[in-house]
């Protein structure tokens, strides 16, 4: 794969700040403020379950989503330790589940508490799931999940999702094992772009670690490749001429060029240079864009979507851990 996007120097430089629609932090308010009214965080259940694992922990855990709807996950603990722990809520790539209780992410195993997200209605990709989306779609879609109840925001699949994560970094902070304060939120490609939804919406995180993010700046995204997911939305309106406008007013409301505006913590982003499935003019429009100031990004040049995977991992916790006093 070679290089087919903008230059380094000009994609440091980018910055087209999409459209906001007027009501946006009205919108996510609203959202939020109804699914926090249909059931409190407090509702969550957690529940140890043996894995032979002797270095982790593992709970199987159930909190309030969306419409109050049950999301699952996985929170996997350091054994041995005591007291209140700094957390990583971690959010998946596009249709990938929650897994097995014994595939531990690397945080557990750097003495933080983890807690992996289901995304509702996927899991049957690279690894399983286990959360339904009751929700639904309302009309046409084309296949995936990028196009349900796209022609309005209040029916848009990732409205349902981003509440999820907001919700999930409720529930954990609850948990007697994690610290509340010392709370952050990380994922790649689309548990990147939750992961800018989750700075964005969710009140008082250390930082936020989106790593190759998708869901960000659609309207290019959809103009510069063909790979999917992204093509899912230009196969939709290849076919509905008609609705092209309304559905990028939908997306409006979830793209990290956008939502990211409203992020006030600490980030570390990633990027790879060959990406063709998140190209690097996205990633950097929703990085230039993005509200925090303290925030660097790391450029993976020869790379393509697996972007700087454990050479990434390296920097994550070595980014993190400054930020918490690690």
């Amino acid at each position: 794969m070679a290089l087919f996007d903008l230059s380094l120097d000009d994609l440091r430089a980018y910055n087209p700040r999409p459209l906001a629609p007027p009501d946006l932090e009205e919108y996510w308010a609203r959202t939020l403020t109804q699914a926090r009214s249909l059931a409190p965080a407090s509702s969550a259940t957690v529940a140890q379950v043996s894995t032979r694992l002797t270095v982790v922990e593992a709970y199987d855990v159930t909190f309030p989503g969306f419409g109050a709807d049950p999301v699952r996950g996985w929170l996997h603990l350091p054994a041995g330790t005591s007291g209140r722990l700094p957390t990583v809520v971690r959010y998946l790539g596009y249709t990938g589940g929650r897994g097995l209780a014994h595939e531990v992410p690397v945080w557990a195993l750097a003495g933080y508490a983890c807690l992996t997200v289901d995304t509702r209605g996927q899991g049957t990709g690279t690894t399983a799931g286990d959360t339904a989306d009751p929700g639904g779609t309302q009309g046409p879609s084309y296949p995936g999940f990028m196009t349900r109840g796209i022609l309005d925001p209040e029916t848009y699949y990732y409205r349902r999702v981003f509440t999820d994560a907001v919700r999930a970094v409720d529930a954990v902070r609850l948990h007697p094992r994690v610290d509340p304060d010392r709370v952050a939120v990380t994922g790649a490609s689309q548990g990147g772009g939750i992961s800018i939804a989750a700075a964005a919406l969710a009140d008082g995180l250390v930082g936020a670690m989106p790593d190759v993010p998708f869901l960000c700046h659609f309207r290019r995204a959809t103009e510069i490749t063909d790979e999917e997911p992204y093509a899912e939305i230009a196969a939709y309106v290849k076919v509905h001429r008609d609705h092209l406008d309304r559905v990028f007013r939908t997306l409006s409301y979830v793209d990290g060029a956008v939502l990211g505006r409203l992020a006030s913590v600490p980030a570390l982003f990633s990027v790879a240079l060959m990406d063709k499935v998140c190209p690097p003019s996205t990633v950097f429009a929703a990085f230039n864009a993005y509200g925090g100031l303290d925030k660097e990004i790391a450029v993976y040049p020869y790379n393509e979507h697996e972007g700087g995977q454990t050479f990434h991992h390296r920097a994550q916790l070595d980014w993190l851990a400054a930020r918490i006093g690690a």
